[in-house]
C-alpha cells in the first residue's frame, strides 16, 4: 500500500500550530453538525488517517461545481485540497496538460487501486459512442469506466453527474446520462444540485476523509445530513406560508415585505437541500433571501417539469391570519346554531313537560 502524508503531518509542516489544528477541527465538526465528540473524532482520523487520494473527471458540465466547491468556507477549500485529501488529478485546476496530464492519470490509477475515490462532475453523452464528450482523444464515457474499476467509491457531483440536468432535457440528443446509469458497480454518493452548496460539497469529503466511509443516503443515494430536509422546512419565510401572506406580483408590496413566493412558483416545498440553513457565499444568503423563489435544482427532472415560475398546484397551506376573519365567522355560525338548537330542544322539553302534567290533573 502505497505511503500517503496525513493531515496533520501536512499543516504541520506547514507551520500551523496544534491550537490551530484543533480550532479547525471544532469548527468543521460544528458546520457539519457532528458536536464536541465528533471534533475530537475529527482530530483523531485526520492525525493518524492517511490523506485520501481523490481523482476529479469533467464530462458534459459547465464547471459550476468546481466553481462553488472553490468557494467554500467552512473548511476553506485550501485546507480541503491542499492538506486534507491527495487531490492527484483534476484537469480543470491542475498546472499539467495534454499528454502530462494523462500521465499522471494513469500513474494515480495504478499507484492507488482500490484506494482512490473518484469525484466526477458532468456526465457522459451515449449516443454515437460517446463521441459528443470526447476527453484526451477517447470518449469520455471509456474514461469514466476505466478509472471507475479501481475506485473504492465514487462522488456524483451535481445535478449533471447525478440526473443528467439539461443536457438530458427532452428530447436530449446526446443521450447525455447521469453516471448511476453508467456505472452499477461501485458505490455512488449524489451531491445534487446546480451547483451543489460548497460546504456540502466539502462537508462531504471531510466525513468521508474523518470517518472512512461514505455517510447515511437516503434512497436516492443523497448524504442525509444535508438532504433530509425540505428547503421550506427551515425556511426563513416559513411564517408568511403559515399565515397565507404570498406574493402575488414580481416586486409589489407584499414581495417589499418579503413574503413567501409560493404564488410565484418557488420549488421549496418539495426540494430537499440545505439551502434555507447552510445557505451560500459563506452562509450570506440563498436565493429564496434574494427575492427569487427556489427551482428545484437538487430534484430529479427539475429541467422539464414546467417554468420556474408555475406554481405548485398540491401545497396546502394554513392561512391563518388571511382567513382569520372567515374562520371567526364560521365559528361564530356553528356557536349559534348551536344555541339555537339547545333552545329549541329545552322548548319542546317544556312544552312536552306541561302536556304530561295536564294529563295527571285530569
Amino acid at each position: 500500500m502505497a505511503a500517503i502524508e496525513t493531515f496533520y503531518d501536512v499543516i504541520r509542516r506547514q507551520g500551523i500550530s496544534r491550537r490551530s489544528f484543533t480550532k479547525f477541527c471544532s469548527l468543521t465538526a460544528a458546520s457539519l453538525g457532528l458536536g464536541a465528540a465528533g471534533a475530537s473524532k475529527m482530530a483523531h482520523a485526520l492525525e493518524t488517517k492517511p490523506r485520501v487520494p481523490v481523482i476529479w473527471m469533467h464530462g458534459l458540465e459547465c464547471t459550476c461545481c468546481s466553481e462553488s466547491f472553490i468557494r467554500s468556507a467552512h473548511p476553506l477549500v485550501k485546507d480541503v485540497v491542499l492538506s486534507m485529501i491527495s487531490l492527484d488529478y483534476d484537469d480543470t485546476i491542475m498546472a499539467a496538460a495534454g499528454h502530462q496530464a494523462e500521465e499522471i492519470l494513469a500513474e494515480t490509477k495504478a499507484k492507488y487501486k482500490g484506494q482512490y475515490i473518484l469525484a466526477v462532475e458532468g456526465n457522459p453523452p451515449l449516443n454515437e459512442d460517446g463521441m459528443f464528450c470526447i476527453d484526451g482523444g477517447k470518449p469520455f464515457v471509456e474514461k469514466l469506466k476505466w478509472m471507475a474499476e479501481d475506485a473504492s467509491a465514487i462522488i456524483a457531483w451535481g445535478a449533471c453527474a447525478s440526473w443528467g440536468c439539461v443536457q438530458a432535457a427532452k428530447p436530449n440528443p446526446t443521450q447525455a446520462t447521469p453516471i448511476d446509469k453508467v456505472i452499477r458497480n461501485k458505490p455512488i454518493i449524489k451531491v445534487p444540485g446546480c451547483p451543489p452548496i460548497a460546504e456540502v460539497m466539502t462537508g462531504v469529503v471531510t466525513f468521508i476523509t474523518t470517518f472512512g466511509r461514505l455517510p447515511d443516503l437516503d434512497r436516492q443515494g443523497r448524504p442525509k445530513m444535508f438532504y433530509s430536509q425540505r428547503i421550506h422546512d427551515k425556511c426563513y419565510r416559513r411564517p408568511h406560508f403559515d399565515a397565507g401572506q404570498f406574493v402575488e406580483h414580481w416586486d409589489d408590496e407584499s414581495a417589499r415585505k418579503g413574503y413567501c413566493l409560493y404564488k410565484m412558483g418557488c420549488k421549496g416545498p418539495t426540494t430537499y437541500n440545505a439551502c434555507s440553513t447552510v445557505r451560500w457565499n459563506g452562509g450570506v444568503s440563498f436565493p429564496i433571501q434574494s427575492g427569487h423563489g427556489c427551482i428545484g435544482c437538487s430534484e430529479e427532472g427539475f429541467w422539464d417539469k414546467g417554468t420556474f415560475y408555475d406554481r405548485l398546484t398540491n401545497i396546502k397551506q394554513f392561512g391563518v391570519e388571511k382567513n382569520a376573519d372567515e374562520v371567526g365567522g364560521t365559528a361564530a355560525t356553528v356557536v349559534g346554531a348551536a344555541v339555537a338548537a339547545h333552545a329549541a330542544v329545552s322548548a319542546v322539553k317544556r312544552v312536552t313537560e306541561g302536556k304530561s302534567s295536564e294529563t295527571k290533573n285530569d
